[in-house]
């Protein structure tokens, strides 16, 4: 496809983050400003390939910069894995005159929005929205910065109730590939230990760690885990082995969940996703396709999609330092 941009659609896939609604509504406002229609694609994929579009207009994204979620919902699709769903897909887009994609999402959706142009030459442009993280190219994606105030701030009140009853807490945060949120909430809130799954910290030296905090006198301390940290087959399961081999410790166990998802955004996530939706809309005028719009030493730049999706977004080491420095 080729020519000026007239009508362009926006969709948010996979796990929802907050910062989405902000970002649907940089999207439809940039589109106004430039003269151009902007249509909400319902439902992500799955919402393209049943033709599930709503015209946006400036008003209609009134009152949303600070709602967690996205109005625009979100789903998984199996349907568009396959040549038949994404013909179903383009045709849906061609009869209702959309000629270019603002996907947020993560990688899963990115490689969605690849595979598309590379059959159909449909322009796409990213916006990274996903609290883990875990997105090359982007040193913040959104939702994030809020998942990591909410992590905070459950941690806060979990230690309230540890230091009362002298207890060891492992806190399981989400971060399936990625310690991200892990490593920076339990700095945040002063874990003593923070177990993720770019570092295999073994059984050995977290009894030796815990031990030594017991020793410095430590009546009780948080544990912080990523979802997919490797020590053991869940969180119970090292519970289980803690209180074998250290039965001074009372261990209880915290599972966060998906309440990392949900809440406001915070003004950080807020203002990132008004520059993406910004950088997403102009790079599609501009005649750009196939990149993701994501932020840089507090610049708001472009890497290529496949990049975006191959790429690994390394884990700070001089945090790991750090961390390590504050669990004395």
């Amino acid at each position: 496809m080729s020519g000026k941009i007239k009508k362009i659609g926006v969709l948010t896939s996979g796990g929802d983050a907050p910062g989405m609604n902000a970002a649907i509504r940089s999207v439809v406002r940039t589109c106004a400003f430039h003269n151009i229609e902007c249509i909400g694609i319902y439902r992500g994929y799955q919402g393209m390939i049943e033709g599930d579009f709503k015209e946006m207009g400036p008003r209609s994204v009134n009152n949303i910069v600070n709602k967690g979620g996205t109005i625009l919902k979100s789903a998984r699709s199996k349907e568009f894995m396959t040549p038949e769903g994404r013909k179903k897909a383009f045709d849906n887009l061609q009869k209702a005159g959309i000629d270019s994609l603002v996907v947020i999402g993560g990688d899963g959706s990115f490689t969605g929005g690849l595979v598309f142009n590379k059959e159909y030459g449909f322009p796409v442009i990213g916006i990274p929205g996903t609290i883990d993280n875990d997105i090359f190219g982007t040193s913040h994606t959104l939702g994030y910065d809020t998942a990591l105030n909410t992590v905070v701030e459950a941690i806060d009140k979990i230690r309230d109730t540890a230091s009362s009853h002298n207890r060891l807490f492992f806190v399981e945060v989400m971060g399936r590939d990625a310690g991200h949120i892990a490593l920076n909430a339990g700095i945040g809130a002063g874990a003593e230990e923070i177990l993720i799954p770019e570092e295999d910290l073994g059984l050995d030296r977290l009894l030796e760690s815990l031990q030594k905090s017991k020793a410095s006198g430590k009546s009780s301390s948080i544990v912080v885990i990523a979802e997919g940290d490797k020590m053991g087959k869940n969180v119970f399961e090292l519970k289980d082995y803690v209180e074998e081999n250290l039965p001074e410790y009372d261990v209880r166990v915290s599972v966060l969940g998906h309440m990392q998802r949900g809440g406001a955004p915070s003004c950080f996530d807020r203002v990132l996703a008004s520059r993406l939706g910004v950088k997403a809309v102009e790079s599609l005028i501009a005649g750009k396709s196939n990149y993701m719009a994501g932020l840089i030493k507090d610049e708001v730049v472009l890497t290529p999609l496949e990049q975006a999706v191959k790429g690994h977004s390394e884990i700070d080491r001089e945090l790991l330092r750090v961390s390590d420095i504050m669990s004395t």
